[in-house]
């Protein structure tokens, strides 16, 4: 059997898969709960009584090596050790975009919403993003797959309103980045914008980003319409830029944890007016097809086809 994770500021994933890359067994748990992963991975195999022989684990933060420390936990996941410790062959590392960028080509159409159908091209890139405790990005050519550490870049306001937005974020972090604005966090802060409060540096919490989605979205409160608005152009945005830079008409992924929430909102039109809002160019963005995917395993799928098809 293949054990698989997907290792997140906020949830962490972990799951069973059969030889055919099947998940068998899945189970989350909160991240901060636990004080390092290989104590949460203890518990899952004694839980489930795991008889893995190999496993690969999507990780959120930059992977270089077998080593990797996780960017919003002060956690380090070590892939010798864990193999050590729990009597595996192998252990592979990714970053946790890497990991769900392995996954598109699992996906089928039930696990996906299209928004933008474009002229798809065979043999072109295609562009994984997403929005979660941070924010994530990857790009895929055939079964290369390349990931970095994106959402650390810096974030580029488009209009008067995002000016201003920059500068407020701008006194709280000095240099602003994409992730500030185009995560749950960059959710929260954009609502404390909106509602003219200070900007302080206290980190926010995950169910406030959610309770401001739930308030947009069913409660239709209109200053977190507004708030969820302003946070979807720029993801809309900054989407379409990663899109142009490839011309991926392979096709622009939507993946993480906020956009299949946000979906009757990205559906209404302003994520793609922002998407290709790019002048001259603009023919060239909406050539490019524009998916949300809603299966919220896409990374484990990765990583256990990276498994099978790496392993011995």
């Amino acid at each position: 059997m293949i054990l698989t994770g997907d290792i997140g500021g906020t949830k962490t994933l972990l799951a069973l898969h059969d030889e055919r890359g099947t998940i068998v067994e899945r189970r989350e748990f909160p991240s901060r709960q636990s004080p390092s992963f290989e104590s949460l991975l203890a518990h899952f195999i004694g839980m489930t009584k795991a008889r893995a022989t190999t496993a690969c684990f999507g990780v959120a933060g930059p992977v270089l090596g077998d080593r990797v420390q996780v960017t919003h936990l002060p956690w380090e996941v070590n892939g010798p050790a864990l193999a050590a410790r729990f009597g595996l062959t192998r252990v592979w590392l990714l970053n946790d975009f890497a990991a769900a960028a392995h996954g598109i080509a699992a996906l089928g159409p039930a696990d996906q919403v299209t928004l933008q159908t474009g002229r798809p091209m065979a043999n072109r890139p295609q562009v994984v993003i997403g929005a979660g405790t941070g924010l994530g990005l990857a790009f895929v050519l055939g079964d290369a797959v390349f990931s970095g550490e994106a959402g650390h870049a810096a974030f580029a306001p488009a209009d008067a309103q995002q000016v201003a937005l920059w500068q407020w974020l701008n006194i709280r972090h000095g240099r602003v980045q994409v992730e500030h604005v185009v995560s749950g966090r960059g959710l929260i802060a954009i609502d404390s914008f909106l509602r003219g409060d200070a900007p302080v540096a206290n980190e926010a919490q995950p169910e406030h980003a959610a309770s401001i989605a739930r308030a947009a979205l069913i409660d239709g409160d209109e200053q977190s319409l507004v708030a969820v608005d302003l946070f979807l152009s720029c993801f809309g945005a900054l989407a379409g830029d990663q899109a142009l830079a490839v011309l991926a008409r392979g096709g622009v992924y939507l993946a993480g944890g906020i956009a299949p929430r946000l979906l009757p909102r990205l559906a209404a039109g302003g994520f793609l007016a922002a998407f290709n809002d790019k002048g001259s160019y603009a023919d060239l963005t909406r050539a490019c097809p524009v998916h949300v995917v809603t299966n919220p395993d896409l990374p484990l799928l990765g990583a256990a086809r990276v498994a099978r098809r790496d392993g011995p």
